[in-house]
């Protein structure tokens, strides 16, 4: 579904900037230079570009859709559905779990519990999968690194358009006064464009990523807890007690509702 903090917060950030410059006494036009466009997303591309491998770049596209589209596990559900599974391996047994992992969609919790059902050690169980989840909290940083990068970088270029403009002023202050206004613009662009690209756009894009990174961490370090829980044979309303800790108090209460 789709990210709405996201769109909405693009919308209104743009949306005001767009908003006072067209309200600028119809001189909206001067607000765009190509010169100071080029410098600031050609240098700041340009720049994170090199710091990256290829193979994170080719990812980009599916960071960036992650920022905009994002399907929100349930983790009340999660919770709910870990406890019915210890039900299960209390009442008949940890094998009879086999045909329960067949049906669940997340790959994560399959091989969690099949790990358990096949009797390996706790340890390594919990090993294996916090082995995984560090591989994933890499892969977040690398998207969210990128972002970062690109933050730092525009002011810096914005910084590099305001001196090229003001070296073209400097050339013609006494030459020819008629271009003094179009190095002053080029500088005064180019820092605009260099403070939204990092406050309106990749700032706030690589916050969202860490954001997300942190929930879906947390949540598979819940699900570690639950399957270790599990394979210890432990009462089902311990496994709830030791997975609602994980929940925030919006969860919690929907957990009850759902049990109500």
């Amino acid at each position: 579904m789709i990210d709405l903090t996201t769109v909405l917060g693009l919308l209104i950030g743009i949306g005001a900037i767009v908003f006072g410059v067209l309200d600028a006494e119809g001189q909206g036009k001067y607000f765009f230079n190509l010169g100071a466009l080029i410098i600031i997303i050609g240098g700041a591309g340009g720049a994170t570009l090199s710091q990256f491998p290829w193979s994170s770049i080719v990812e980009l596209p599916r960071v960036v859709g992650k920022l905009f589209w994002h399907n929100a596990a349930d983790p009340a559900r999660i919770v709910r559905d870990l406890v019915r599974y210890a039900e299960i391996a209390r009442k008949d047994g940890i094998l009879a779990l086999e045909g329960v992992a067949e049906e669940i969609r997340d790959p994560f919790i399959v091989k969690g519990l099949q790990l358990a059902i096949d009797g390996t050690d706790p340890e390594v169980i919990q090993q294996m999968l916090n082995t995984e989840l560090e591989a994933v909290a890499t892969r977040h940083e690398l998207g969210r690194k990128f972002f970062e990068t690109l933050a730092l970088f525009f002011p810096a270029f914005g910084l590099v358009g305001t001196l090229t403009g003001m070296i073209i002023m400097l050339q013609y202050i006494h030459v020819d006064p008629n271009k003094v206004g179009p190095g002053m613009s080029q500088s005064l662009c180019a820092t605009l464009y260099g403070t939204i690209g990092c406050y309106i756009l990749t700032n706030p894009f690589a916050k969202k990523l860490e954001i997300r990174s942190r929930e879906e961490l947390i949540l598979k370090e819940m699900i570690i807890r639950g399957i270790l829980s599990i394979q210890s044979g432990d009462n089902p309303r311990i496994v709830e007690q030791k997975l609602k800790i994980f929940l925030s108090p919006r969860y919690r209460d929907q957990m009850e509702r759902g049990q109500a």
